[in-house]
């Protein structure tokens, strides 16, 4: 099943979180990965999709993560308790693997 989102015009603080984010999967800590997973299938089940089909989280790549995040965020809308707890939590996952980018880039110029 594909999702309904919303038509929305993305900022450009997201745009460049998405163009920030890696092509290869976030290096996150255990913790910050079981986080973050936790979101993703959260969404995943309150909304019954499939974001990755094939993929275990660790191969997911960043860029794409992010962009899934940010779109289903901004453009999906909860109708059960479920999906309002769901896609209340993608905020802080957002601004977490923001900040892996953000340290990433800062390591390539270092």
């Amino acid at each position: 099943m594909e999702l309904k989102l919303k038509d929305y015009i993305p900022e450009l603080s997201e745009a460049r979180m998405v163009r920030r984010a890696p092509e290869t999967p976030f290096p996150l800590s255990e913790e910050d990965a079981s986080y973050v997973a936790e979101c993703l299938h959260g969404v995943e089940a309150a909304f019954g999709v499939t974001a990755f089909p094939g993929y275990r989280f660790e191969q997911i790549p960043g860029r794409a993560l992010i962009k899934h995040f940010i779109d289903w965020w901004r453009g999906l809308e909860a109708e059960t308790e479920a999906q309002h707890e769901a896609l209340g939590r993608l905020p802080s996952a957002i601004r977490l693997l923001d900040t892996v980018s953000s340290w990433l880039e800062e390591q390539k110029k270092g």
